[in-house]
């Protein structure tokens, strides 16, 4: 009878630890950083006029209210953020219609700030566009019966029994600060799958979420290009949207700028 028991026992409590897993979310959202209290009402955007070569601001957005302290370890440290940031700058720094590309700390966008708040950052930066980055990272983990077979009769640091999986998606929204109207969007999107023991869960954790946080930028600044060139068509089909300003910055190469846009300038000089 004590043997069925400890067997029954036995079997219950694999059977628990084979069903158990873990699903741990970090957001942030441009949309609810923009309009915060709005429910669904979006201010309208006046006719966007981009002054080339342009001052960009790049920032992450704060993250939402909904994550908790305890899953915090696995998120995107500030320096992480930088580094990335910093990545994206280095990326589209020498064209020839961006004077400068400031990287706004965190700490300067406040949850919920909305525009007020990246009126402040215009002046403080002497920026005319911001790219604000969001985020979502989903982690999940599963303890099946085979990782606990391993875990109790070998031990919990030789063989791997959690299965891991690291979804990260990456958005960048560009505003034109003064009028309110996004210029353009790029995504990055990148899932990392590994197995880690218990006992280093919590670090393989956080090198999965750097990985693919590493994959979906890479990703992103690809969209990016490829939004950029889409955007110089949109202005020129859309000319009552978007506006073109020339010589306003020392950056040099203006004059290319200047002959890029010359068809555009022409027609809307004949309108």
């Amino acid at each position: 009878m004590r043997k069925f028991l400890i067997l029954l026992l036995a079997v219950a409590f694999v059977s628990a630890c084979a069903s158990f897993n873990a699903r741990h979310r970090t957001a942030s959202s441009a949309y609810a950083f923009l309009y915060p209290d709005e429910a669904g009402k979006i201010e309208q955007p006046g006719i966007a006029e981009i002054k080339l070569p342009a001052r960009v601001g790049i920032a992450f957005v704060p993250e939402s209210d909904g994550n908790f302290a305890q899953y915090r370890s696995t998120t995107i440290t500030e320096i992480e953020k930088h580094r990335l940031l910093r990545r994206v700058a280095d990326a589209f720094k020498d064209r020839e219609y961006i004077h400068s590309i400031e990287i706004i700390p965190s700490s300067y966008l406040r949850p919920k700030g909305g525009f007020a708040n990246l009126d402040q950052l215009a002046t403080m930066y002497d920026i005319d566009i911001i790219a604000l980055v969001a985020y979502d990272q989903v982690q999940t983990t599963d303890q099946d019966v085979a990782a606990f077979t391993y875990w109790t009769l070998i031990g919990a640091y030789v063989v791997p029994g959690e299965k891991n999986t690291t979804t990260v998606m990456l958005d960048t929204v560009v505003y034109d600060i003064a009028s309110r109207r996004m210029l353009l969007r790029a995504p990055g999107v990148s899932e990392v799958k590994g197995r880690s023991t218990p006992i280093n869960q919590g670090e393989q954790l956080r090198l999965d979420a750097i990985e693919a946080t590493t994959q979906a930028a890479q990703q992103m600044i690809g969209n990016l290009e490829i939004e950029l060139d889409a955007f110089r068509q949109k202005v020129r089909e859309r000319p009552d949207d978007y506006r073109i300003v020339t010589g306003g910055g020392s950056g040099g190469g203006g004059g290319t700028v200047l002959l890029m846009l010359a068809p555009l300038l022409l027609a809307a000089r004949l309108r």
